[in-house]
């Protein structure tokens, strides 16, 4: 048999297999992005765009750049599946502008008080009950998708893989060791209130769902998307003193 034919079939089985054994990164990705968004979104169609992104990682992974497969396949899952949502427009600029009324409050009423602001502090500044602001937050959950993952605003984000170089020296993982924002974050997660930073803790730490933590925390899934809502908002508010990224300029 002809040894080219062999290798073929050979990288032809361990490209399969890897991307069976990736499968599950998609679903868990995919769920996780799906619970903040609209039900009329298909989980299913999330799914499908990231397997996309899956068979692109696969495909175009270089273990000679010193990344883990799983790693650089999350980036590209949750690329595949970011860029489909935003082919789909179902973000409203009425929801885009609730966000940055968002935050623009939480920064006002910190800077007036000194310190983190209460949900009622918030809302106050937004002239708004609390019940109706706890709304906005359960309407906006769904914009934090590409808060931390994309470079800026949603109709021309660029993916931050984008900025990785190839000496792992300059990675924006390695770069954040030393850098003001490693500072900026860590103290702006520890003044949150516990409540909020034990569920970014579960969400980015664990990995848990927003369904689970709830069940952990004994808070309904509504409250608990309420409240992460809040705590990406108020990061967001943190970076964009520092790291223009973080809003897009």
């Amino acid at each position: 048999m002809n040894t080219a034919i062999v290798n073929s079939e050979d990288a032809c089985e361990v490209r399969e297999s890897l991307i069976l054994e990736h499968l599950p990164q998609v679903r868990l990705i995919a769920r996780r992005i799906h619970e903040r968004l609209p039900e009329s979104v298909s989980l299913d169609d999330l799914v499908s765009a990231g397997v996309v992104g899956l068979i692109s990682a696969v495909d175009h992974f270089d273990p000679a750049q010193n990344v883990k497969l799983r790693t650089y396949a999350e980036y590209k899952i949750r690329g595949a599946i970011l860029d489909s949502l935003r082919g789909l427009d179902w973000a409203s600029r009425d929801l885009r502008r609730k966000a940055k009324q968002i935050e623009a409050a939480v920064g006002r009423a910190e800077q007036i008080l000194g310190r983190v602001a209460g949900e009622e502090e918030i809302a106050a500044e937004l002239k708004l009950g609390l019940d109706e602001y706890r709304e906005w937050l359960t309407d906006v959950r769904g914009l934090s998708l590409n808060s931390l993952d994309y470079g800026s605003d949603q109709e021309d984000g660029k993916h931050l893989l984008e900025t990785i170089s190839d000496n792992q020296e300059h990675w924006p993982s390695s770069l954040l060791e030393s850098s003001e924002l490693e500072r900026l974050l860590a103290e702006t997660i520890e003044k949150m209130p516990s409540v909020e930073r034990t569920i970014l803790s579960l969400y980015y730490q664990e990995e848990l769902t927003l369904r689970e933590i709830g069940d952990v925390m004994r808070l309904h899934l509504s409250r608990i998307s309420q409240l992460k809502s809040q705590a990406i908002l108020r990061l967001r508010v943190s970076l964009g003193k520092i790291w223009p990224l973080a809003h897009g300029r």
